[in-house]
């Protein structure tokens, strides 16, 4: 008798735990079914795409190597806003100027942060200014626009640096003595000398091991991260991280840059002046002097080596690779390269060509311009990402989706260019000859985003084209094939040629 009230509570202690499981198991299965119901019902307004395999998604139908190619067979299909799957990663692919220009200008905020990309955050680390995100980017952006106009971009001062930077690779081009040469290097340097002068306040000659080094190290990297195998890496990381492959030579690359610019303000900081800053180092490092609490936060040495390898590798990489380029389209059109002649001595003649020029030369500004379109230099552009859920031209796009505003499919935008497969200078030039503008034409990219150097990319690419095309007619090597098909890589550069750089008289 006295034990019949004991087993009856554990008979009901055990029942009671039995429904306090029940019911959990109840609750957490609604929820999940609850959860799994928005997030199909959000997919139900997802961009629509071709239909992925699993794990792999829709890696076999894309071309890894040129995904701009495939972007665009994919819109004719599915419309300017679609998606694919690479992975397991869903991403959305923005086409056409329009749609672009809604998602980056319109929805500038939405869509103002980079996803994390694997080959690249596993270094950087959310430091510097282009892959960065959040207060770290905006402060870095910030600093970066700020002292590159206060050391020249867009002045009289690093336009005479510029002039002066040409002059030295007519000289360098002079010193062929009319035999064929591959310009690749000497262009690279002539062009990062620029971007040096501003964060480093130096300049090197073309053959110095240091800058050469600096050159490979950056071209090699440019080559491996638009390849296949990196583009899988970034999708399977825990996969292929463990494999040798092209991941661990730009590892590999990419500090070995970073220790050159850690040596470099390494020794700037024991010569600081506080009251005499030459550079961007300088100037980052006064910074870290400050004692407010950004100082430390934001301008620490992490930063500034992703920042100064980021503005150096930028700087150089994608206006040297347009004026290569532009002599490569001059040799392929010699009536054109004729023109441009012909305005140089009307307008210039002997003289130096500067800035000011350019607005009485609406034919050679229209050839540069032109230049940079059919180049076509960052097709994909650089990936953006959702900061929210947004609901974008009817479709539903989760935070943190990947987003690629495709930039190849504005500059080949048929509403804007009446031949945007050829190479046509009269897609800037009005009825009159006159120079007009158009608004797809955004090789920088638009919004939030944008290149922080365009300015003095521009100034660059009119002062190098008009000096060279000024001294020389370029010609081909005899029977070499003229192909403009573009190398592999993540940015679209001329395959390797060389030519002649006759002097004119």
């Amino acid at each position: 008798m006295s034990c019949l009230p004991l087993l009856g509570f554990t008979e009901l202690s055990f029942i009671m735990d039995l429904i306090t499981i029940l019911l959990t198991v109840i609750v957490v299965l609604f929820l999940v079914k609850t959860l799994k119901n928005q997030k199909q019902e959000s997919y139900k307004r997802f961009p629509p795409g071709p239909k992925p395999l699993p794990i792999i998604g829709n890696v076999l139908s894309l071309d890894m190597s040129k995904l701009h190619k495939t972007f665009m067979e994919l819109s004719k299909k599915y419309g300017p806003v679609f998606s694919v799957q690479i992975g397991l990663t869903k991403t959305v692919i923005l086409c056409g100027y329009e749609t672009v220009k809604d998602a980056l200008l319109n929805h500038a905020d939405a869509f103002s942060e980079r996803p994390v990309v694997p080959v690249t955050d596993k270094i950087l680390k959310n430091h510097g200014v282009v892959f960065s995100n959040g207060e770290n980017w905006k402060v870095m952006r910030r600093f970066s626009l700020a002292t590159l106009r206060d050391y020249g971009m867009g002045k009289k001062t690093i336009e005479n640096k510029i002039i002066e930077e040409a002059e030295c690779l007519v000289q360098k081009f002079k010193s062929y003595k009319g035999k064929p040469f591959d310009n690749l290097m000497t262009i690279n340097a002539a062009v990062a000398n620029i971007i040096v002068a501003i964060l480093l306040s130096s300049r090197f000659d073309y053959e110095d091991p240091t800058i050469l080094k600096l050159l490979g190290v950056v071209n090699s990297n440019v080559k491996l991260l638009g390849s296949p195998w990196i583009r899988l890496y970034n999708s399977f990381p825990l996969l292929m991280g463990w494999l040798p492959g092209p991941h661990r030579t730009i590892f590999g690359n990419i500090r070995e840059l970073q220790n050159f610019i850690r040596a470099t303000f390494t020794k700037q900081k024991k010569e600081l002046d506080i009251n005499d800053q030459r550079n961007l180092i300088d100037a980052f490092l006064a910074k870290q002097q400050e004692g407010k609490p950004e100082s430390t936060q934001y301008f620490h040495n992490e930063n500034l080596t992703v920042l100064v390898a980021n503005l150096f590798s930028a700087g150089m990489e994608t206006t040297s690779t347009s004026l290569r380029w532009g002599l490569l389209l001059m040799i392929k059109y010699p009536e054109i390269q004729q023109k441009v002649h012909d305005e140089i001595e009307r307008v210039i003649g002997s003289a130096q060509p500067q800035m000011e020029h350019r607005k009485q030369m609406p034919y050679t500004d229209a050839v540069i311009h032109e230049i940079q379109r059919f180049g076509d230099i960052v097709p994909n552009n650089l990936p953006h990402a959702a900061v929210e859920d947004v609901t974008f031209r009817g479709y539903f796009i989760p935070k943190g989706t990947t987003v690629f505003p495709v930039l190849h499919s504005a500059l080949r935008d048929k509403a804007y260019f009446e031949k945007p497969d050829e190479f046509y200078p009269e897609h800037f030039l009005d009825s009159k000859g006159n120079f007009r503008k158009n608004e797809a034409f955004i090789p920088f990219s638009i919004g939030k985003r944008s290149c922080a150097g365009e300015t003095l990319a521009k100034m660059e690419l009119f002062l190098f084209f008009a000096t060279l095309l000024q001294n020389f007619t370029f010609q081909p090597v005899p029977g070499a094939k003229l192909d403009l098909t573009p190398s592999v890589g993540f940015t679209n550069f001329p395959k390797p040629f060389e030519i002649y750089a006759i002097p004119r008289t």
